[in-house]
């Protein structure tokens, strides 16, 4: 892949929903800073966590994760 990294719609896709970090972050088992550091692109979540995100939001990880050529 390259010179690739995560791009993610994580947090548009979060407001749409009305949740807030801690929220989402209740509903998918893991911490607000998680939610505040892959929002962010400091952590790049782990599959399970991608698909646990996609599932609380209702959409895909596709919709939530993209890459992004450099």
């Amino acid at each position: 892949m390259g010179d690739s990294r995560l791009g993610s719609r994580l947090k548009e896709v979060r407001m749409a929903a009305g949740l807030t970090q801690a929220e989402l972050a209740e509903r998918a088992g893991v911490s607000r800073k998680t939610i505040n550091t892959v929002e962010n692109g400091v952590f790049v979540p782990s599959t399970l966590l991608a698909l646990s995100l996609a599932s609380v939001l209702g959409t895909s990880v596709e919709e939530l994760f993209y890459l992004v050529e450099h």
